[in-house]
Order: C-alpha cells, then structure tokens, then sequence
C-alpha cells in the first residue's frame, strides 16, 4: 500500500508543530515515512511524553523510606511491612469518554487496571473521579449513564470492588467532562516487575488480545482541544473486553511465577509504539520488530495502524529465550495470543519491519527521553480578594442545609455507587458514601484506605491554596478512618497549556501539591497529566485530582463506628467563619466568590496525628470539607440513622469551609478524655452538639430526619435515575 506524502497539513493533522517537524528532520536527516510520522506524532504528544509538565513534576516529592517505586513506571509501589507493597496509579481516559462515554470509560478502567497487574500485582480495589458539565446540559444525561454504565460494565464484570470516588457537576464542563479511574493491587516486595528491557538478542513477545483499527491515534487526539469536528474522533475510542483482561491478567500473573519475564509493559497509549519505545529506552537497548507476525483481527492492516492501534488487552515483554515454550503454553492454556514479534539490539535503533519492507528506522532515545519539553510562559492567577461575610444574608439553617443535601452536587451518590460492585473479593471493609474506602489485605490484620480528593473551584480562586486543599483532604479522610497515609498518585487535569493563564493554573497548582504531600508524608508515586481539556476555547475547572492510600495496621486501629444516640458531636480544628468559594455560597446564592480557604499544614499534620493517636476513645469520625459542620454531621446521622442537635445556628459557624477540622462522635466519658488529652496537645477540640433522636437540629431551626433523608437519596435518582 504505498504511503502518502507527508504534507504541512499531514504534520499538522498528526499534532506536531512546524517546528516540532523540523527538529525530527534534524534528528533523522530526511523526511520521515508515513509511519515514522506517526510514531514521532505518538511519542512527542502531550499523552506520552509530557512535555509542557516535565518540568514541573520534577519539583513534586516522590520518595520516601516506604516507597519502593516512584513515578515512571506503570504504577507505584509502596511497603505496607511484611514483605508486601501496595501498587497503585491514577489515569484519565477524559477525551475518549466524551466522544463514546461507555467504551471511554470501560477502556479507562481496563488501562488503570492493566498499569497495575503489568508490575505482579492483584488488583483489589478501584476508584474513579468523574466530572460532568450541568445537570441541564442537552449531553450530560447520556455522558453520565454511559460512563456509569462503563465503569460498572468493566469493573464488574473484570471482578474488581469499587470503594471508593466522586462525582461533580459544574458548567465548566459542558464541553468536555473528566473521566478518572483508580486502581490498586498488592504484590510480594521481592516480586514486582519492571518495564526496563535488558539483554541483547532477547525475543520480544506480544501477549493478549488482536490488533484492530480501534484506537488508532487515540493518544494525539487526547493531546488537543476539541471543536465542531469531535464526531471524526469517534474511531480513536478504543473498545474494551473486561473478560479478556481477566484472563490476560491471571496468565501474566501465572507467567511472572515461571521466571520467564525480564520486562513487561502495558501496550496502553500509542500502543505497540509506546510500549517498545519506553522498555528499550529504560534499558538503553533498541528494538526491532517484525509486524508481520502480529497477531491480527482485521486484514490488511498497514505498518501505521498496527504501530498506533489502541486496541486494548495487550501487553509486550521481553522474554527468558529458554522459557519460551513454557510461557507459550500459559498463554494458550488462557486461550490468548503469544506471538514473538521482535528482539533487542545493541543499537540506538528503533526498526520496524512490515512485508519484508523497512516501514521505520528511527534513534530509539529521540523518541522518548529526548522528546521535546517545553518551559511554557505561565502567569500567576491572582487570588480574589477575600469574600465580606456580611454580603451572604442570612438563611434558616434547615433551609440553606436542604438546598445543599438536595442538590445534584451534595446529595447522595448511591444511585451511581449502587451500580458497581463493591464487595467482590469479599474483603470491603468500608464501601462507597463514607468516606475513605477499606479493604482488608487478605490473609492479614492489615487494611488499606483509599481516597480521591480535588475542590477545582478552590483550584480556580487559588491554585497553590486548592492544590494544597486536595492533599490535605485525602490526608484527611485516610485519618478519619484510623488510616496512616502513606503515598498519593496524581491526575492532573487542566486546559490548553500554551494559555499563559492555564499554565499558571498548572504551576499554582504543582507548588501547592508539592508543599502539602512533604508537609504530610504523602509523596506522589504515579500519576497522570491531562492537558487540553477544552472546547473552542472555554476550559475546564482546572482539577488536579488527588488519589492516596493509607494502611491500617492492626483492626483495633481502625475508626470504623457509626455514631449513636448519646454520643456527644465534638468538633477538631479552628472555625473562623470561611464563606469564600464555599459549598453554600455556590448553591443557595449560585455566587463563587472570595478565595479558597487557606491551608495550615502544620496544623493539619497536627490534628491528623492527634485522631490517630487517640483512636480508641473515637467511634465515628469524619473530616469536614464542602458544606462545612452543618453538611458533615447531617451525613454522620443520616448513615447511623439517628438525629443530631448542633448547638449553633449561624450561617459561619455551621457551613464554613476552615480546613483541617474534623467532626467526632463518642460517648461523653470519652468525650471528658478527648478534651483532655486535646489540652495537652495544643489543639483546639470543643463540643458542638449531641447525637439524639429522629430529627436534624440546627440551632433553633429543625426538620425530621426521615424527611431530609428522602430528599438527600432521592435527588440524583430524581434528575438522572
């Protein structure tokens, strides 16, 4: 099939910039083939190489005496003592999702999923943080049940508990909603698998699924904005088949026990290209590969698309040649493909071979670690002045509480939860509308929490400020429930980078998150950038999500009660009255106003230390965030199924958005014992309330439990259901 020729429009319809072209024929001293276009096209798009966020990720703290791998790998990897790691990772699958919100979302779950197994890792747990556009918008009805409809089809059916997310609803994302998916697996410390290829003239080796067109250039669609032409996108969905992936992931897992495997890697993003590229370059080799004997689904498939499908389900590795006939026989045994379809080689080559034709022969490191990177102009957003409390009239609390459990923002989640599978594996200790999510480390008295935690509108008043908030509230949820944190993944999902001020949104941001994962011991293993995020010209909230785990380390650690009648209501941290940017503000008076609450690190580490230390005097407890005291006790009674009378019935006092507080439930001697122990460790602990009866009390203002109760569960099921 002969080529076309490369053209400026050709170069321009692959992502690269004029200049970007010019340095590739620097690099390769003539003008590539169709196909090297593509693979330079794969390999230097934002999805792959990062090149406007290199810089600033460098900054951000990824060690730790408990981690074991930091970014680059598939996923990161972290000791939980025993001889055990946790391995986990955070991706988005955002662009895909919009264009086809099922197979977008399956892939999603299917590629986080695949990161994980492809270290020697089970998964047992996965996440997602979604972000629609409003809950009016002529697409977000269809966008919200397909990518539901996806993630449950996916997860389900591949057998993995979802514990854990959230979901939002914000204009900003009309045009292009945000897809976040999670996943964690444990592993022996003495078996984790890497992708760095070692070893001259060792057989390169396909596993899993065909190649089809599905995919093909789904990686340089991720990396731009999308206009009136997002229908022709639709081909590079990628289409997803979770009971391959099961199959696929106990066959790796079966083949890893064999010795046979030196690397492996995820054909995830740019597919075979990606995949063979960043396993020679980790290990200084180059590749060479023989397409002809990829195994195929579809005829006639050309060296291009077989070098960019995203078809999902497959892994490459470099193979032990003596372990070639023992791992062949695990493969057909799975009823799955093997097939060798090339070897490593001395040289700095990346060669492609395609009826006996020389398709690509390109320096296999330009492709990879000698991708562009780009020091991108940036300008700082400027903070709004602080917001004057005496603009924000004053409400019935009930009323303005009413308006927030019935909006599609703060009611409850169980009509998207309900339709996962939380509890397969039979090791959930905690499912999702809790808080942080628990499983139990099987076999063990450990458990493991997980979280997602991003307040974008903090992130668009203040960038520093909302991406400290992110961390510290994952820091906090993993407290609540006794949990030590101990890593977080990142997905950062922002707009178009060559916009200075989306770029200072992203620097803001990176900073924030930085000061606050040293500040906590919360170093970031693994994670994802999402850039582009936008149509014609109107981005997304900038949203820098944040995932993080935590061990328990003994069950009697553990803060897993629920609060009772006359348990007494005390409250852990500061209020000072913060409105700005506030839960309330946004859906009583539809005002985003003021700047995002400021973080305390030191007195969010502070009061986290204090909560695990006196866990035995705790029975329930939660972290206050959006809606402030009003919002986080009404959601403590409503799971007990029992009233609270708070004590104030001001509009500061009970929706204020302070961070680095918490709401504690507890018997009134260990009420006497917490205030004690409180004195002598400096931090302010006073009691607000009591757990008591049937009905929500707040100051003066009350309204029957059941009441609110029905209007919190039925709101999503009302608009969506």
């Amino acid at each position: 099939m002969q080529e076309p020729p490369i053209t400026p429009d050709l170069i321009a319809a692959h992502g690269l910039k004029p200049e970007e072209y010019e340095r590739i024929l620097e690099i390769i001293g003539r003008e590539p083939t169709f196909t090297e276009l593509g693979i330079f096209s794969a390999m230097w798009n934002e999805h792959c190489s990062y090149k406007s966020s290199k810089k600033w990720l460098r900054t951000l703290p990824t060690s730790g005496p408990q981690v074991i791998c930091g970014p680059g790998e598939n996923a990161g990897v972290v000791d939980i003592g025993d001889g055990q790691a946790v391995v986990f990772k955070m991706e988005s699958h955002n662009h895909p999702s919009y264009i086809e919100p099922y197979q977008g979302a399956a892939t999603g779950v299917g590629g986080i999923l695949r990161d994980v197994f492809t270290m020697g890792a089970r998964p047992v747990a996965a996440m997602n943080s979604l972000s629609f556009g409003a809950p009016d918008h002529p697409k977000t009805r269809q966008l919200v049940h397909g990518v539901v409809e996806g993630i449950g089809g996916y997860g389900n059916c591949f057998g993995v508990p979802t514990v854990g997310g959230e979901v939002r609803f914000d204009p900003a994302y009309n045009g292009n909603c945000l897809v976040n998916a999670f996943a964690a697996g444990l592993a022996d410390t003495d078996a984790i698998f890497y992708s760095a290829a070692s070893g001259v003239g060792m057989p390169v080796v396909y596993l899993g699924a065909k190649t089809g067109r599905d995919g093909v250039g789904g990686a340089t669609m991720a990396s731009a904005e999308f206009d009136d032409s997002i229908e022709e996108k639709r081909p590079t969905v990628q289409v997803g088949d979770p009971f391959t992936e099961k199959r696929l992931m106990e066959a790796c897992l079966e083949l890893m026990q064999t010795g046979a495997v030196i690397s492996i890697q995820d054909m995830g993003a740019a597919g075979l290209t990606c995949s063979a590229v960043e396993m020679g370059d980790k290990g200084g080799l180059g590749i060479r590969l023989q397409l002809d004997a990829v195994p195929q689904r579809e005829d006639g498939m050309t060296a291009y698309e077989m070098m960019l499908s995203e078809s999902q389900e497959r892994m490459l590795m470099v193979l032990r040649p003596e372990k070639e006939e023992e791992a062949r026989a695990v493969f057909e045994k799975w009823d799955l493909d093997f097939a060798i379809v090339g070897e490593t080689i001395p040289e700095d080559r990346f060669v492609i071979l395609h009826g006996n034709t020389v398709r690509a022969d390109l320096p296999l490191s330009k492709l990879s670690s000698a991708a562009p990177e780009y020091d991108r102009p940036f300008i700082d957003t400027e903070p709004p002045a602080p917001l004057d409390p005496e603009t924000v009239p004053a409400v019935d609390p009930i009323d303005a509480l009413k308006a927030l459990i019935g909006s599609v923002n703060y009611c409850s989640r169980e009509w998207v939860y309900q339709q996962y599978d939380t509890m397969v594996m039979a090791d959930t200790v905690r499912t999702p509308g809790l808080g942080a999510g628990v499983i139990r480390v099987h076999g063990t008295g450990k458990m493991l929490a997980f979280t997602s935690d991003v307040t974008p509108r903090y992130v668009a008043a203040n960038p520093e400020e909302g991406g400290k908030q992110a961390v510290a509230e994952a820091y906090r949820n993993l407290t609540a429930v006794g949990a030590l944190p101990l890593a977080a993944t990142d997905n950062l999902n922002f707009g178009n980078p060559e916009r200075p001020e989306i770029m200072g949104q992203f620097v803001g941001a990176i900073r924030g998150i930085g000061a606050a994962c040293a500040a906590l011991d919360m170093p970031i293993v693994s994670g994802n950038v999402s850039l582009y995020n936008e149509t014609d010209g109107s981005a997304i909230l900038p949203t820098p999500t944040i995932g993080a785990v935590g061990l328990i380390r003994d069950p009697e650690t553990a803060i897993l009660g629920q609060a009772r009648e006359g348990h007494v209501a005390l409250l852990l941290g500061e209020t000072r009255g913060h409105l700005g940017q506030s839960a309330i503000l946004a859906e009583v008076f539809n005002r985003a106003e003021g700047d995002a609450p400021p973080v305390d690190l030191e007195a969010e580490r502070r009061h986290g230390e204090f909560i695990r230390a006196n866990h035995a005097l705790i029975r329930a407890c939660t972290d206050l965030s959006d809606g402030g005291l009003a919002l986080a006790a009404f959601e403590m009674a409503e799971a007990a199924g029992v009233g609270i009378h708070l004590d104030a019935g001001d509009m500061a006092t009970l929706f204020a958005e302070d961070q680095g507080r918490y709401l504690i439930a507890c018997n009134f001697d260990q009420a006497e014992a917490l205030m004690t122990e409180a004195g002598r460790a400096g931090v302010p602990l006073s009691s607000v309330g009591r757990f008591t009866g049937d009905s929500i009390r707040l100051g003066r203002s009350e309204a029957p439990l059941p009441e609110l109760s029905s209007l919190y569960r039925g709101a999503f099921d009302a608009i969506f259901g």
